[in-house]
């Protein structure tokens, strides 16, 4: 396919359908944790708007939660089908790690899963918020094991290797290896400003077409304080992984910045702002640069100095032209949330949040903001591990199965044609969801009064699914 190798194509196999699977765990944390703040601020001032809300985001999240499910059990078989000496030389640290996955969250959010969502009316109050609760630490204990076998393959610790293979040594290291704790706080604030973006798009659609309830000024509101809240710390801990990765990966952080050489006698590194790295010419043409501010952001010193990637030869080189430009991506739009989040502080203080349909259409815009800058960012981290699939320890080129281009091209059009129809479906019927908003009167009883002849949400059977929670009758005029 396009002249590609059967390496590259299995690279873009797999970042392709990691790529669509990490929209939704991200939506799912972060919308997981909402639902107890929503339940919470229920039983606590007894306010129907975040009963309403409540029931309105659990219908989402049930359809985000399926499709997560169905999109990560395709990504986890591709260890085994394309990368199986990946699987064989690092499968006693990375298998371990996804198990106890299973074994921990998966199995937890499984076993409340069905409360949370189809037991309103049929446990009681305590009980249902204690379900939703667990639900939401499962999330969380899934994307901390995940991120655990992640954070190893970029800055693996903790092992020996015999017989060429990985054996772990100490586990405590392997888990919570160098990068661990600043990757696993950094996605984990990502998924809750994600879920901050796409909630707060959400009314601020419904207020633009006139839809001004409680309920979406509510859930409006509240997005944006997470937005102003959350913003300025992703930035901070954003930094602070920088720094994590200019120790353990170097070759990273100069592909990210463009930077090349240190040039004799200069004080100091630039920040390039913009411009095109030509990885055959090893330069950055066409920069926009501001002097040493590159030094002070990595080194904290105006007068510091960190490797170009010209140290490094050719061939453990990143992507520079790829990596340099996703870093951007991911960081404008970070700079965007930030500015939501002022701008929507000021016009609260001025009364004006729901009446500005400037702003309104901005925080509209700004719904899948949160999705691509997660997208890119992983981007940024995958390609600049490259060409290490364990960094220092394992190429790519060696991990890669024995499979022919051919063969490779076959299956990638066949995930390319499959996930468009699938998924595509699934967040068509999700925006529809969106576009039908919060109803008032939703889930009325708490435990105490069930609806007679139907469930909790008007049906006449038992749920048996997930996608269940989420109601058949989406007005056709919304799509």
């Amino acid at each position: 396919m396009f002249g590609l190798t059967a390496l590259e194509l299995a690279r873009i196999q797999f970042g392709f359908t990691v790529s669509f699977h990490i929209i939704f765990p991200a939506i799912t944390i972060g919308l997981a944790s909402y639902l107890v703040v929503l339940e919470g601020l229920w039983l606590w001032k007894k306010n129907e708007v975040y009963r309403d809300l409540y029931h309105f985001w659990t219908k989402i999240f049930a359809v985000n939660f399926a499709m997560g499910v169905v999109s990560g059990l395709v990504m986890a078989y591709q260890f085994g089908t394309n990368w199986s000496y990946f699987s064989s030389f690092a499968g006693s640290v990375t298998g371990p790690l996804l198990a106890y996955e299973v074994l921990t969250a998966f199995f937890l959010e499984a076993g409340f899963l069905g409360v949370m969502l189809f037991g309103w009316n049929k446990v009681g109050p305590g009980l249902h918020l204690f379900a939703t609760i667990m639900v939401a630490v499962g999330t969380l204990i899934s994307a901390t094991w995940i991120l655990a076998s992640n954070s190893w393959m970029q800055t693996p610790q903790g092992f020996e290797i015999i017989d060429g293979r990985v054996v772990p040594v100490d586990w405590l290291k392997v888990i919570f290896n160098p990068s661990f704790p600043y990757r696993l706080a950094h996605m984990t604030i990502a998924a809750y400003l994600a879920t901050a973006l796409f909630v707060g798009a959400s009314g601020a659609w419904h207020l633009l077409r006139g839809r001004d309830t409680p309920a979406v000024r509510t859930m409006f509101s509240m997005a944006l304080w997470m937005v102003l809240l959350v913003a300025p710390v992703q930035i901070a801990v954003g930094d602070a992984h920088g720094l994590n990765t200019l120790e353990h990966q170097p070759a990273k952080i100069a592909a990210m910045e463009g930077h090349w050489r240190n040039e004799p006698g200069a004080k100091g590194v630039p920040l390039i702002l913009f411009g095109w790295p030509d990885m055959a010419a090893e330069e950055t043409r066409y920069k926009i640069e501001i002097p040493q501010l590159g030094s002070l952001i990595l080194t904290h010193s105006l007068d510091g100095q960190y490797p170009g990637l010209s140290a490094y030869p050719p061939e453990d080189r990143p992507n520079a032209t790829i990596v340099f430009w996703s870093f951007r991506v991911m960081v404008g739009l970070g700079f965007l949330m930030l500015l939501l989040g002022v701008w929507g502080a000021w016009l609260r203080w001025r009364g004006r949040l729901y009446a500005s349909p400037l702003f309104l259409r901005f925080a509209t815009v700004m719904g899948p903001a949160g999705l691509v800058a997660i997208l890119a960012g992983w981007f940024t981290t995958e390609i600049g591990r490259q060409p290490w699939v364990v960094y220092g320890v394992m190429r790519t080129a060696d991990a890669v199965s024995n499979h022919s281009a051919v063969a490779l091209s076959a299956t990638l059009g066949l995930f390319i044609v499959m996930y468009c129809a699938v998924f595509g479906t699934g967040i068509s019927y999700l925006l529809k969801l969106v576009a039908k908003g919060p109803q008032q009167g939703e889930g009325e009883g708490h435990g105490h009064t069930p609806v007679p002849g139907a469930n909790d949400y008007g049906q006449s059977a038992r749920p048996a699914r997930p996608l269940s929670a989420a109601p058949d009758d989406i007005d056709p005029a919304l799509g």
